[in-house]
Order: structure tokens, then sequence, then C-alpha cells
């Protein structure tokens, strides 16, 4: 009797088990198991995916802000003829006029219209008397961005690379006045202390000086990295900016003033030399221009976060129709952040000189002109006419390369690291490798040839190195940044697109990882966000009588085996 006993429990568990198979859904059960229902069970019936999930509404910031439109029209200031510029934040003509003319050569209303000081860019001295001045000298500070505040757990002063992205920063800036932010009542920095450090343009032959006044908690130096300088200035002071070769670095409190008269034009690069797999990676770096001599030739000194030249050289114009800057770099929150944590500079130093290791860096943001797409469409545009020639300048900040690419338009690459390429061996591509600290100049030529472009539109330019086009991982984001024909802007400086909607992008919560990338297209109802999959009650209410069982049936299986032993 036993032995019947024990068959009928077998074939009861093996029902059981076989039905169970048949009511638990098959993406609960493993692979092999799956695999076997597949083969001699065939396909479960089709049943209707879950409804998407609605997601809550969300503040979207405006495209643009539109708190200046009047600066994008084309001015004259002080006697500088200022370009227009399209875009949606255009620089402050009155600090454009300033760097042309000398904050020492400019009226005290135009002065007031900045937050510069009277000695921030002092012009001086025709000694050729070619009727533009000689001896320049610039004033530098070191200002810190997204830092530590003991009032306030928000970083401060806040400045954003896109919604809701605010890394820890530090940039050279021009010597300035007033408070460090927009106002008393706002946690922004004002628009001259940002990202990038400002581009420095002086022509060839000038005598510059460059004084770097560090009222930051670290020392810090000025390297022209490329930039004709001696190693030690008249008196013998180190000139290079190099602690461990050249000179002691510029404590805190102090200043130190740089001296050189550079014979060699082209695009070239400074940076701190202090801590440098530190500090230039921190943002203490900026692009330097040494311009071809040519009479009357007032130059823009500083180009404030980089993008349009306004004012742009004599030597330039001859050649071009337009001239941009532009700066990629990269940004590893793991090193950024750390002056978030703390505000004793002990704390910092030790955080990132012996605690961060740069062999393990990781970048997350990818940044030109110190923003991220879509805050790079409100001031870095490359805004052009067709049949037109434009110079771009272009300096990779990061520790990662860029694999810079055109759309709808292939450059000519003209110059390397500040030196021209022989005209016969200049290369026209889609696709130019920029190495880390390395600069080129490119022609881009907007005549539609199907060659050097194929006519007009929105064409996106940005890293094809595909990390280089998100945030944080997240698509779009990064240095993406777009040629742009001017018939294809409205009057706030917005691109006319065709394409999806770009309203989630200027939200944090797409950035945060919130919002579904095709949120948008919810219409093929399979694209949004995935609700979890509820069973009917009738077929959970089986499923559980039949787990049930089988619990039970094990159980007493069990028990009547030990007590038959």
């Amino acid at each position: 009797m036993m032995w019947l006993r024990g068959l009928f429990f077998f074939l009861l568990l093996s029902v059981l088990a076989i039905g169970t198979l048949f009511l638990v859904p098959r993406a609960w059960l493993p692979r092999p198991i799956q695999d076997l229902a597949y083969q001699y069970i065939g396909e479960e019936s089709y049943q209707e995916p879950p409804p998407s999930r609605q997601i809550s509404p969300v503040s979207v910031e405006p495209f643009c802000l539109d708190r200046h439109a009047d600066w994008r029209e084309s001015q004259t200031l002080e006697g500088v003829a200022i370009e227009a510029s399209p875009v949606c934040d255009p620089d402050n003509p009155a600090e454009i006029a300033a760097f042309v003319k000398g904050t020492n050569n400019i009226s005290l209303h135009t002065l007031m219209e900045t937050r510069l000081t009277p000695n921030t860019v002092v012009k001086e001295n025709d000694r050729d008397g070619d009727g533009d001045p000689d001896e320049i000298h610039i004033r530098l500070e070191v200002v810190e961005l997204n830092g530590h505040s003991p009032d306030d757990p928000a970083p401060f002063p806040a400045y954003a690379i896109a919604p809701g992205v605010q890394p820890g920063l530090w940039v050279f800036a021009p010597k300035s006045r007033g408070m460090a932010t927009e106002n008393f009542e706002s946690e922004w920095a004002h628009p001259a202390l940002r990202a990038p450090s400002p581009v420095i343009r002086v022509e060839q032959g000038d005598t510059l000086r460059v004084t770097l006044e560090n009222a930051h908690y670290l020392p810090h130096t000025i390297h022209f990295h490329g930039v004709d300088h001696p190693y030690v200035d008249a008196t013998g002071e180190g000139n290079d900016g190099v602690p461990i070769a050249s000179e002691m670095p510029v404590t805190p409190g102090t200043s130190r003033t740089y001296e050189m008269t550079p014979r060699q034009t082209g695009t070239m690069f400074y940076h701190c030399h202090v801590q440098p797999h530190v500090h230039i990676l921190m943002g203490l770096q900026g692009m330097f221009v040494v311009e071809d001599n040519r009479p009357n030739n007032w130059l823009q000194t500083l180009n404030i976060g980089a993008g349009r030249v306004r004012s742009v050289s004599a030597a330039v114009r001859e050649s071009y129709d337009r001239e941009f800057d532009l700066h990629y770099q990269d940004i590893d929150p793991a090193l950024n952040n750390i002056i978030q944590t703390a505000g004793d500079p002990r704390l910092i130093a030790e955080a990132t000189n012996r605690r961060y290791d740069i062999t393990d860096q990781d970048p997350d943001y990818f940044l030109l002109n110190g923003r991220s797409f879509p805050y790079t469409t409100r001031e870095s545009l490359i805004v052009v006419a067709p049949n037109e020639r434009v110079k771009l300048r272009v300096l990779n900040g990061g520790a990662e390369g860029i694999s810079l690419h055109t759309h709808g338009h292939k450059v000519r690459l003209t110059h390397y690291d500040g030196v021209e390429h022989n005209p016969v061996a200049q290369i026209t591509r889609d696709v130019v490798w920029i190495s880390p600290a390395q600069r080129v100049d490119l022609l881009l030529n907007t005549t539609d040839d199907g060659l050097h472009n194929y006519g007009p539109g929105i064409w996106l330019l940005h890293d094809h190195k595909e990390k280089g086009i998100t945030t944080d991982g997240i698509n779009p984001g990064g240095n993406i940044s777009a040629i742009v024909y001017q018939d294809y802007l409205d009057t706030s400086g917005q691109p006319k697109t065709q394409g999806m909607d770009w309203a989630p992008f200027f939200t944090k919560e797409y950035y945060q990882k919130k919002i579904p990338v095709w949120d948008e297209l919810e219409a093929v109802s399979l694209l949004g966000e995935a609700r979890a999959r509820s069973l009917p009650w009738g077929y959970a209410l089986m499923l559980g009588i039949g787990i049930g069982f089988l619990i039970g049936a094990a159980w007493t299986f069990r028990r009547r085996w030990t007590r038959h032993r």
C-alpha cells in the first residue's frame, strides 16, 4: 500500500508542477525551462502590454530668457564697430568695447555697464606708430564656481552647464569689481565669471604683461603653452609658470606678473601648472591667440566664454568673413565636485592632490565653451550665411581626444598648434581628431558645391566619440552644437528645427534620467515609461491555489515519508 501512496503523491506533484508551468508567466522561469516550454508547449497567447505610466509635469525652462535682446544688434560703442550676434545670449557690447579699447581708455558710463575695473585691461604706447597700442597689461583672478558655502547646501556662486547640472569649477577671470553674483538676491555668478577662462588676444610684437592676482585659497601659476616667452623676466624672476622648474607658485593673497613679446602668430594655450593634473581639469585653462601685426589693428583682447569674435582683427578680416573660438573640455565629477564637500583648503588640497587618482578619471560631462547641450545652443552656435569663409579656432582642453565632426560641411585644416600647415598638404575632411592640449585652425567654407557645403540648414557640430555627446550618459547632451544658417534662426536665436520637441531637454529631470527619451512619441504606446505588469485577479487566484497545493502536497509527502522511515 505504501508504494501506491507514494505513486499517488508523485503523480500529484507532477501534475501540479506541469500546471504551474502553464500558470506562471514565462518570464519568471529560468531560461532553460523557458526553452523547454517553447519547444514542447509552444508560444504563449498574446497579452496586451500594460499602459505607459504618466510622467508628472515638470518645469520647462524657456529656450531664451531674452534679457538683453539689444545686445544682438550690430553697433558702434566707444568707436568700436561690434558685429551682430543673433544667438540667444550674446556677449555684452560694453565688455567688448572695453577689451578692444582698454578699460583705461573708455568712458565711465561704458565701464559701469560692466563689472570690470579701470585696470582690468590697460592699453597704451603705440611704439611703432601704426595706430594701435603695443603695450597691453591684463589682470586675471582665480574664481571658484559651484563651490562650498557654509550658509547654503547649494553650490555657490551658481553656474549651470546644463539644466540642473552644476559641477565645481575653477576659472581664470578678468579682474572685476563688486559682488561675484548677479545681484544681492541672486545666487548665480555674474556673466563674466564663467567657464571657460577668457580667450586672450594680442598682436604679434606687442609687449604683454599678465598679472595673476591670486585671491583663491590655493596656490596657482599661469603657463603660456606654445606662446613665445622668455624663461625668466628682466629681473631674473621665473616666467614660465612651472613650480618644479622656474619659480615658486603664487600663494593666496599674492600676485605675479608674467611678461612676453610674442613673435610667432597662431592659436596657443594658457593654463595653471600647479598640480596640473588637477588644476587644468578643474578649469584653469584658456585659449591664447597671437594675431598678425597690421596697422590700426585694435584687437578684442579678451573674449569672455569664447565663441563668436564680434570685433575681428584686421589680419583675419583680410581672409575671413567671421571668426569663432571653440574651447572643448571634459569633467569628472569625482574630481570637480570635491570642492562642494568642504570649506577648509587643507581638506580640498588633500582630496584633490592625494586621494583623487587621475588614472581612474572617468568624465561624465563634456563642454563646448563652458556649456553642454542644450545650453550650447544659446551662445555657441556657428551662425553663418552662404558663400562665406569662416575661421574656427579649436582648443581641446580636456583629458580625452575629440573626434570633431561637421554635418553638411567639410572643413580644411590650416594650422596645427599655431603653425600653418603646408598649403599644398592641407587636408579637407568632415572628421578632425584633436588630442588633449592640441589646437587646430579650420576653414569652414559655406559655398554650396557638394564638397565644402551641402546647402543651408541646421547642421550639427559635435564630437563623434559618442560619449562626448552625452551628459552623465544621457543623449542629447555634451558638446553638441550646430552650424546654423541665419535664415534658420528665429528672432530669439533659437534654431527653427523640424524634428523632436526640445522642451524635455530644457528640464533638469531629463538629465536626472526621470523622463523617457521618446516620451513625446507615446502615440505608438511602447516608448514611454512602462508600468509594472499586474496579473488579472482570476489568474492570480488560480496561480496562488496551484502553488498552495504544490507546497501542501510536498509537505504532506515529506511528513509521510519521514514517518514511514
